[in-house]
């Protein structure tokens, strides 16, 4: 089971996000913990400059983003729409 460690750019934007996508958020990161690559999270890995970086989905277009970290722990770096990716930048 994956440990998750929430970064505060994480938690800003959590705080943020519509009260129906945090409830998704909480039910989908229990799967994520067993299961992170469970089918209906769509868990994948990105490209150009968050190329270093992976993705699961929530509804309506919402994604977290993190990163696969040493001794099954996960580092939480962001949660937004998808069109929020180009304003991402975790450096």
């Amino acid at each position: 089971m994956l440990t998750i460690h929430p970064s505060s750019r994480f938690k800003r934007s959590f705080k943020k996000q519509p009260l129906h996508i945090r409830k998704d958020f909480i039910r989908k990161i229990e799967i994520f913990k067993k299961y992170p690559f469970y089918p209906s999270l769509r868990t994948h890995k990105l490209s150009g400059s968050l190329t270093d970086c992976y993705s699961f989905y929530l509804r309506d277009g919402f994604r977290v983003l993190f990163n696969f970290m040493e001794n099954d722990n996960a580092l939480l770096i962001n949660i937004g729409s998808h069109n929020d990716y180009q304003k991402w930048s975790h450096k």
